[in-house]
């Protein structure tokens, strides 16, 4: 088999147009579909056939990658998809779907015989445009030549957790990658509050801890989308962090952990949703520290 596959791209979202962007840049015969057609159609532009329904857009694919919301709508789409699914095609399931959801999926992928690999990825817009994204991946070594260039594709690394993605290893070091990036962005937004409250200039913050163990990139980056007002295009909108953090908060329940940070984060990313942000970036779960909107 030659590394030129054809994939379906199931979710053409902030992070599934992007990879299918990245696919087709890389001489992948690359067939898309999203619940809202008007999302994936601009992806014509970039050698990309939009297709009118699942089972449509997965027809002959060599891999299927699904980056859907979470795993009940990723398990809708491909119920939808199944007429037209073959045995043995490979299935990149890259939707942060949760411990119990990848494993509701790997159900559904070994009743049709396709090779599951649970294959969610670490970046946000900017690196997904630009395929730099790192994936983490498990699943059999029987399907990885045509994972590994879809995995080639949209990311810059993969790390490999195990050969079983039915046990969702690399899901679970999502969930746990994504926990401290969660609890850094609402320490962030909380930093800058305080600041605001204080009447302290965030310069002499980032001053104070310049150079320092402190100091971290990611802090700047995040701050600097709150101080500059560039929330919109989302890098990560707000209403899926809030999904992720709700799910790293039952993967805690469910092992005996209690994640109080996790469940601060989630409650004010959904505050912040609630006062109509949640398709800016995650960072605006700053504004959950105020009763009414700040001044720019």
């Amino acid at each position: 088999m030659t590394d030129e596959l054809t994939v379906s791209v199931l979710g053409t979202g902030i992070m599934g147009a992007a990879m299918a962007r990245s696919l087709a840049r890389a001489g992948h015969t690359v067939r898309a579909w999203n619940r809202t057609r008007a999302k994936a159609d601009p992806l014509a532009a970039d050698g990309v056939h939009v297709a009118g329904s699942p089972a449509e857009a997965v027809e002959s694919a060599d891999a299927v990658l699904t980056m859907l919301y979470d795993g009940p709508a990723t398990l809708e789409t491909m119920r939808r998809a199944a007429p037209a699914l073959r045995p043995g095609t490979a299935w990149v399931q890259s939707t942060t779907a949760g411990i119990e959801g990848v494993a509701e999926l790997a159900v559904f992928a070994r009743e049709h015989g396709l090779l599951f690999y649970d294959a969610p990825v670490l970046g946000t817009r900017q690196p997904a445009e630009a395929g730099q994204l790192t994936v983490l991946a498990a699943g059999p070594a029987e399907g990885r030549d045509r994972v590994v260039p879809v995995f080639d594709a949209v990311g810059a690394r993969t790390v490999w957790a195990g050969d079983d993605g039915a046990q969702a290893g690399a899901t679970r070091l999502k969930l746990v990658a994504n926990s401290w990036v969660l609890a850094a962005t609402a320490a962030t937004g909380e930093a800058l509050a305080l600041a605001r409250a204080l009447d302290v200039e965030p310069s002499g913050f980032f001053d104070l801890i310049a150079g320092g163990p402190l100091d971290m990139g990611y802090l700047h980056a995040k701050a600097a989308l709150i101080l500059d007002g560039r929330l919109s295009p989302a890098q990560f909108a707000v209403t899926t962090a809030a999904k992720d953090a709700r799910l790293i908060v039952r993967a805690g329940e469910q092992h005996g952990v209690r994640l109080d940070v996790a469940a601060a984060t989630a409650a004010r990313l959904e505050r912040a949703a609630g006062q109509g942000h949640g398709e800016e970036d995650m960072a605006a779960a700053y504004y959950a520290s105020f009763e009414e909107h700040p001044d720019a």
